[in-house]
Parts: structure tokens; C-alpha cells; sequence
């Protein structure tokens, strides 16, 4: 394996691997002249076209891939590139990837690989993180059920994480995909070796699962943020139904009290010692008298 950041090049005989990390356009040049091979460059990395996504020709196979890293609780696409000719696999990247990382510590229990090999070590150990990923959103959605069970009053930072859990497990969704059809179309290739499709069918099937994992995911994370609007909406229903009654029990008081505030010279109770104290009282009776109905309606 050849590694090659920025400012260091370097190269060793029986050559798998080349993986360039940032790379300087004087190291691309030099690799392609020593290898005779075109690689991607940054444009190219960055299609987001299918048709740009996995080139197949007859000595060598281009692969675009995005890898998830993770930033403020969310998941970015970083790009990666991979170019598999003559046996060897050529990588270019932006960043240090635990994929890659936990593929060298592999490849020491490794005797005989080629760049096919580590390719499909690569993609098999993403796999593995990609569930990683998948199961730390769910036990975060787990979590929100509980807190919505236990919280009476849930707030608006808990829709802000159920939505960033749906972007999330959009995110890994769409590459999970990427990498079913990647794998796919390899079965299809005449470069890869017939001894590892029993290999890639295994991933396409692990890939499958997890994409049914992912989607069961973004179904409770609807159902959630149903529950917490349905929650939402109880909460201004009682609020509006307070309102309501009180409003309605002030009503019959407000009615008798505009009665004994007309200026007509000529009325019963004006003249009474006990007007006054009539009219509070039945002011009261008449509050209670609503309270009661509606406590009877069991509207309270």
C-alpha cells in the first residue's frame, strides 16, 4: 500500500493500494504518470448524476462514493473516489475515514489481497458503520418516546430533534442506497472475480436490511412528530376551552349587572335598602348555577 498526503510522496514495489489524501496536483500528476491512470478530479468527485456515480470500462472500474461524517449532530457527504485497474485500487479523499482506518488494521490478519479485496473491505466495513449509525438513531428515538411520555408539556426543542432525526436517517438512507447500487453493478462486472460475488450478494442482502432498519426508523420518527403536534393541539384545545368557560360563566353576571345599569328613572329595586345586596347575589347564583351545569356536562 501506497499512502500519500499533501507534501509526501512516496512509492514500493508490489503496490495495492494507493490512497491519496488531499492530494497536491504535482502528486496527481506523478501518479498518473507512474500508474497510467486518469483519476477523478474534484468536479468529477462531486457528481451527484447516477451516470457519474460508477463508470465500468474494459481495464478499469470509477467509483464515486460519499462517505457520512458526522457534524453538530447531524451528517455531511464527504466525497471519496476509487479507481480499481491492473489490481490495484486507487483512492483520493479529503479526510481520515474510520472505514479506511479499521480496513489497514484488517488487512495485517490479511496474507494475499488486491486492490478488489480492499475495496470490498472498505465497503463491507462501512457497512458495518452504517448500522452503528442506524442503531444510535434509534436509541435516540427511544429516548424521545420517553421523554414525550414522561414530559407534559413538550416543548419546541423536542421537535427540533425528531426533525434532525428524520434528516439524519434521510441522510443515511440515501447512502445505503448509493452503496446497494454500487455493488450491484459490480456483480455485473467482468473485472471482479467470480470467488467474491458470493461476498457482495452477502452485502446486498445486509444492505437490504438495513434500509428496512432505516425506513422502520423514519416511520417512528413520523409517528413521533404526529404525537407531538397531537399533543400541541390538546394543549391550545384546553387552553381556548378555559377561555370558553370562563367567558360563559362571566356571561349570565355581565347580563343581570347591564339590566341594573340602565338609566330608567322607574325600577323595583332601585329605591329597595336590600337592591344592592339582590343583585350581587344573584350574580353569584347565576356564575354557580353556569359552574354547575357544565361540571354536571362534565365539560370540566
Amino acid at each position: 500500500m501506497v499512502k500519500m498526503e499533501s507534501g509526501n510522496g512516496s512509492a514500493s514495489p508490489n503496490i495495492f493500494w494507493v490512497d491519496l489524501i488531499t492530494p497536491s496536483e504535482e502528486e496527481i500528476q506523478q501518479v498518473e504518470k507512474d500508474f497510467r491512470v486518469e483519476l477523478f478530479t474534484k468536479q468529477e468527485s462531486e457528481e451527484i448524476e447516477s451516470s457519474s456515480k460508477y463508470v465500468d470500462a474494459e481495464d478499469e472500474i470509477g467509483i464515486n462514493l460519499n462517505f457520512l461524517v458526522p457534524e453538530n449532530n447531524a451528517f455531511t457527504n464527504a466525497p471519496d473516489s476509487f479507481i480499481l485497474k491492473d489490481k490495484i485500487l486507487f483512492t483520493q479523499r479529503s479526510c481520515e475515514f474510520h472505514a479506511f482506518m479499521e480496513t489497514c488494521r484488517k488487512l495485517r490478519t490479511i496474507k494475499s489481497v488486491d486492490g478488489e479485496d480492499i475495496f470490498l473491505v472498505i465497503l463491507e466495513t462501512r457497512i458495518d458503520s452504517d448500522a452503528d449509525l442506524i442503531e444510535t438513531i434509534t436509541d435516540r428515538i427511544s429516548e424521545i418516546s420517553k421523554q414525550m411520555i414522561g414530559d407534559k408539556d413538550p416543548d419546541r426543542d423536542l421537535l427540533l430533534k425528531i426533525t434532525a432525526l428524520q434528516e439524519s436517517t434521510i441522510s443515511i438512507r440515501e447512502n445505503i442506497v448509493e452503496k446497494q447500487r454500487i455493488i450491484s453493478l459490480m456483480l455485473k462486472s467482468k473485472m471482479i472475480p467470480k470467488e467474491d460475488h458470493e461476498n457482495m450478494r452477502i452485502m446486498i442482502k445486509d444492505v437490504g436490511s438495513l434500509l428496512d432498519h432505516a425506513s422502520f426508523n423514519f416511520e417512528r420518527l413520523e409517528f413521533l412528530q404526529n404525537s407531538f403536534l397531537g399533543l400541541v393541539d390538546m394543549e391550545q384545545n384546553r387552553v381556548i376551552k378555559i377561555f370558553t368557560v370562563v367567558a360563559v360563566i362571566f356571561m349570565p353576571p355581565t347580563l343581570i349587572a347591564s339590566a341594573y345599569g340602565m338609566n330608567f328613572k322607574y325600577m323595583p329595586e332601585l329605591d329597595e335598602i336590600w337592591g344592592y345586596p339582590f343583585a350581587v347575589l344573584l350574580m353569584i347564583l347565576s356564575s354557580a348555577t353556569t359552574l354547575l351545569f357544565f361540571r354536571r356536562k362534565k365539560w370540566l
